[in-house]
């Protein structure tokens, strides 16, 4: 908790149907959910919400596993990741469906927009939550989703490549939505990662159509800009803050389509 970008943060909790948890909130203005990739909320994940906050936006960081503050290991990480697997909140390796923890991210969205006013709210997943801001749409709050290397289901098999954890049924309600408010996607992945394969953004572009922006940063042998092979966190550890970057330019895209979504 010694980390500037966290103490900046109000701490608070948030309960629904009997599961409470912490949440890091800042700022004003229309509300953001900013949800950790594994191994939790780390110094980088809470560099990139004061980032939202610092754009005009109230920014809502659940504490959805891992240690907050904590800076990141491959030991810390795996450690995450196994405790996620065999928890019930969490679908990791399953497919046609979505992780139950999504239910009380989705009221979360309901009680930030309840307070925070606005058009909508917006939600950027990372990682192991990355997918969650897509069956966050099943509220009509939820307006400015955003996936970042959206990384379930894991696992081997051509069918979890493909599966955009979320079920048939509400997959159906989601792109219909979409296609009669001209509701948009954001996503973005780098090219070689194996956590998020290319046949997840091709079944997100063909159940969204035009709807879906996908963002693809080319992590392949000889790369421009040296992006390693193993990069995965486009926001947050992977990030190259540096003018012209495409992981900066990323960053720039996520922040301009949460205010073209959310200001108005």
């Amino acid at each position: 908790m010694s980390h500037r970008d966290l103490e900046s943060f109000t701490e608070t909790h948030f309960s629904w149907e009997g599961a409470e948890r912490r949440v890091f909130e800042a700022g004003e203005g229309p509300g953001v959910i900013v949800m950790t990739e594994v191994p939790g909320i780390t110094p980088a994940v809470a560099r990139f919400a004061r980032r939202v906050v610092d754009e005009g936006f109230f920014v809502a960081m659940p504490d959805l596993f891992g240690e907050a503050g904590r800076r990141p290991s491959v030991p810390y990480s795996l450690r995450t990741m196994a405790k996620a697997c065999i928890s019930r909140e969490f679908r990791v390796f399953g497919t046609g469906g979505r992780s139950p923890i999504t239910d009380w991210c989705r009221a979360l969205a309901r009680d930030v927009h309840a307070r925070r006013g606005g058009p909508g709210v917006g939600a950027v997943g990372m990682c192991l939550t990355g997918n969650f801001a897509l069956s966050m749409m099943l509220d009509p709050c939820m307006i400015a989703p955003v996936l970042s290397q959206p990384s379930l289901p894991a696992g081997p098999g051509r069918a979890r490549r493909a599966d955009l954890h979320i079920s048939p049924e509400e997959l159906v309600q989601v792109t219909r939505r979409a296609r009669e408010a001209q509701q948009p996607v954001l996503a973005m992945r780098f090219t070689h990662d194996i956590l998020c394969p290319r046949a997840r953004f091709a079944a997100l572009e063909r159940e969204f159509g035009d709807l879906a922006e996908t963002i693809e940063i080319d992590s392949g042998p000889g790369n421009p800009h040296k992006n390693p092979r193993w990069a995965h966190s486009v926001l947050t550890e992977h990030l190259v803050d540096e003018a012209g970057h495409p992981t900066r330019q990323a960053l720039e895209r996520v922040l301009s389509f949460l205010h073209e979504r959310l200001d108005g």
